[in-house]
């Protein structure tokens, strides 16, 4: 009877098993002709995003749905390679796609444990499911998940299969492959990984969102644990480095980490370029855009902006916190998830960090930071909030629980009790002889307002104009030694549509007889006014177009004398580079050069060269002089503190516009250019802080004390044609003529109600180049003609 029966049942074993094979043959030769074709594998093109560096190749910025870096296998290191490969499948190199050993080892464990606790997929199979399946439990999709990884194995080397996995694997963090994960969570290279962070990101495939050490720091831990003990057992690592490692703490970077720099401003004006370029494509294909940018520059202009930007704040009273979050009746959990949850909404912003006041007294505040720190500010560093302290205010400007602040870290260790500026900036800066654009900070922070305040904003110029209509004056017959009225002017209505103008200086002072080039320092509104007048207004509208000012944003009324047109900052820079190279017109780019995935060149830019294909827009002459008075505002006037620099080739101006809505420094060396604006998005009074010396001035000799520091100066010799007479400048300085008015150029002497000519030019001048009489390459009146133009214009 046991025979019969273990013949009955050994029949139905190999009948069953000759049916299930025969059907699995079926299924097989089914299912494996209508698998998807592997070309997505042989011809893989991964969805790289759009990248931003600076000159020298640090990142700026990176752009698209996934981040993603594509490396060939032969580029990662040994050590990342075996902590995945002890994670993932330690037979990778001796099975075919499906490790049976594995597939009963975890048959067993599952067993054991009484549940499924560990699968038996493959690292071919996961990049089976990976670029073609979903991830539902199914034995239909198991079962051709198995398929695919055989048909994957005879089609590809073992390397490019683990290339692959190593680039399309999720990893958490928007992070798409090793490469990327290593600057998402670390922001490093994957080489310069320890073998501790090496194990933490090979333990992420598993489960990214349960292991990712962002979200899950303990899980995380545990995870990496397993992967170094079994690197261990495999003898990847030695005893040393699995100690080392496991004693190594958790250092993950901060937010943006892969693109650290403070050039947000730049990435974007990439990324519109960009997409007006190749649409949607600029997000996937991997373009490499390489800027102008020059990284150090960049770090000095976006600190001395926002150290400029902060000072001005901090002569004001603090305003009070940014708002509240109801702290009453919570306590344990529940009070810190409030927390928790209030500060998720905010943003860092550079060092000014966002926190809840848990204590506020008299002494000390004690402030809750995003991660569960908590700062204790005290001391000093309650001074500019002490007022806030206060039981007068109301409820809302009141420093007490539950209040959301910004603090930051003096150098000391100590915290500050801060608060986020309200008014804005601009800065750039640019190469004088090609266009090149060093540094370019849009605004206090991208974050908080993306609008590019360097490109976008279009403000009064204010007394920044003033050089180009003074250049206007030189190119006309007036010298730096004219003498012209400072003082007071009233302009017929019918001049201004009916409307009476008595312009005023800033300082409300007026000097009488003065030369042109001690009015420039002084920047004398009245002086500027009538030189206008002198030249009239449309010839000096066409003139600034030079420059690469638009008509139509300069109205030709004598208000363009005071800047009350509009510009951006980087036109202004541009403007300036014009003095500053000899007179060439140079155009401001950003980008240097568009690269494929690959590294091919797909376009560069080739700028306009000052001295080589930049047109000459104004006499080399006219440069120079307009250069050497714009010195002296920098050593005798209203820029003077520039002067604690200790150069001597550095020239500028000054700008403030009515009411002190608008503060600017424009300001350049031979061979750097650079322009700040400060004042308020919606126009206002900056009040009395709101002086383009006083606002925006430290911020250009910050930067400059860096950009500069151990450059030697630079100072170039007048231009063929130029007379100089020694001791006739300011303070004994040289004095400049044009040569062909050293005996005929008038002392023209500008009153109220008109002018009467003065003496001639002195004699004791020196001629450094040979007489230029009669040429004119931009096409303006002659130079002696100029002179009698002014003449008729003034008679």
């Amino acid at each position: 009877m046991f025979k019969r029966i273990f013949a009955i049942l050994a029949g139905l074993l190999i009948g069953g098993s000759i049916l299930a094979a025969g059907g699995l043959a079926i299924a097989i030769i089914i299912t494996y002709p209508r698998l998807p074709s592997l070309d997505v594998l042989t011809d893989y093109r991964p969805k790289i995003p759009l990248r931003v560096f600076a000159a020298d190749g640090q990142l700026i910025g990176e752009f698209g749905e996934e981040r993603r870096s594509f490396m060939r296998i032969h580029d990662v290191p040994v050590l990342m390679k075996q902590a995945v490969l002890a994670a993932e499948d330690d037979r990778f190199y001796q099975h075919s796609g499906i490790d049976y050993v594995g597939v009963m080892r975890a048959a067993v464990g599952n067993i054991v444990s009484g549940h499924a606790r560990s699968g038996a997929s493959t690292i071919t199979m996961q990049v089976a499911k990976n670029f073609f399946l979903s991830s539902e439990k199914t034995f239909t999709r198991k079962f051709n998940e198995a398929l695919l990884a055989f048909k994957i194995e005879h089609t590809l080397s073992k390397d490019q299969i683990l290339e692959l996995y190593f680039n399309q694997i999720y990893l958490g963090q928007r992070a798409y492959g090793f490469a990327a994960a290593a600057q998402a969570y670390y922001g490093k290279a994957i080489k310069d990984l320890s073998v501790a962070e090496m194990a933490m990101l090979a333990g992420l495939p598993k489960a990214p969102s349960a292991y990712n050490p962002v979200v899950n720091p303990g899980r995380a831990r545990l995870r990496q644990q397993y992967v170094l003990r079994r690197m261990r057992e495999l003898n990847f690592i030695s005893q040393e480095q699995y100690d080392a490692a496991l004693a190594e703490k958790l250092h993950l970077a901060g937010q943006g980490a892969e693109a650290s720099m403070p050039a947000q401003y730049v990435a974007e004006m990439v990324r519109q370029a960009m997409y007006d370029r190749y649409r949607d494509q600029a997000y996937t294909q991997g373009f490499r855009v390489f800027t102008t940018i020059d990284s150090q520059h960049q770090q000095w202009a976006f600190d001395a902006l926002r150290a400029g930007l902060m000072d001005y704040d901090r002569r004001h009273s603090y305003r009070g916190p940014e708002g509240f979050v109801d702290l009453s009746g919570l306590e344990g959990d529940e009070r810190i998830e409030a927390l928790d949850e209030a500060l998720a909404e905010l943003r860092d912003s550079g060092d000014l960090q966002p926190g809840v006041v848990l204590e506020a007294s008299g002494r000390a505040v004690k402030v809750y930071l995003r991660g569960g720190a908590v700062a204790t500010v005290s001391g000093r560093g309650l001074d500019f909030a002490r007022r806030a302290l206060s039981n007068k205010l109301t409820p809302a400007q009141q420093l007490r629980p539950g209040a959301i602040v910004r603090v930051r870290a003096d150098s000391k260790g100590g915290w500050n009790i801060a608060q986020m500026p309200e008014v804005e900036g601009a800065f750039v800066s640019l190469d004088t002889r090609t266009g090149a654009i060093k540094s370019l900070v849009g605004g206090f922070d991208f974050n908080r307002s993306s609008f590019n305040h360097v490109t976008q904003a279009w403000r009064q110029p204010g007394s920044t104009f003033k050089p180009f209509i003074y250049s206007a004056g030189i190119e006309r017959g007036f010298t730096p030694s004219t003498l012209i009225n400072d003082a007071p002017l009233s302009i017929d209505p019918q001049a201004l549509g009916g409307q009476r103008w008595e312009p005023k200086n800033d300082d409300g002072k007026f000097a009488g007889m003065i030369p042109m080039r001690r009015a420039l320092a002084l920047s004398k509104n009245l002086v500027s006014i009538r030189v206008l007048m002198a030249i009239g207004t449309d010839y000096a509208q066409q003139y600034i177009q030079r420059f690469g000012f638009a008509a139509k944003q300069h109205p030709a009324y004598l208000t363009m004398a005071l800047g009350a047109g509009s510009a951006t900052p980087l036109q202004m820079a541009e403007g300036y580079s014009t003095f500053a190279n000899g007179g060439f017109r140079v155009r401001s780019y950003f980008i240097d050069r568009i690269e494929d995935v690959n590294g091919r060149v797909l376009a560069k830019t080739v700028p306009t060269v000052a001295g080589q294909n930049a047109p000459q827009v104004i006499d080399p002459r006219n440069a120079f002089i307009m250069t050497s008075m714009m010195k002296d505002v920098v050593r005798f006037g209203t820029a003077n503190r520039a002067m604690t620099l200790g150069r001597q080739d550095l020239a500028g101006k000054t700008g403030t516009t009515s009411d002190f809505r608008d503060a600017w420094f424009a300001g350049f060396n031979p061979n750097l250019a650079a322009v700040v604006w400060v004042g308020y998005d919606q126009p206002r009074s900056l009040g009395r802080y709101g002086y383009g010396g006083t606002a925006a001035l430290p911020i250009w000799i910050n930067y400059m004390a860096n950009a500069l520091k151990g450059a030697p100066e630079i100072d170039l010799p007048p231009p063929q044609g130029v007379v100089v007479r020694t001791g006739g400048g300011l303070r004994g300085g040289d004095e400049f003529y044009y040569e062909e008015f050293q005996h005929t150029n008038p002392e023209l002497r500008l009153d109220n109600s008109g002018t009467v000519p003065g003496g001639a030019a002195a004699s004791d001048e020196e001629s450094v180049g040979p007489d230029t009489q009669g040429e004119n390459p931009q096409g303006t009146p002659p130079a002696r003609d100029a002179v009698e133009n002014v003449k008729e214009l003034l008679f």
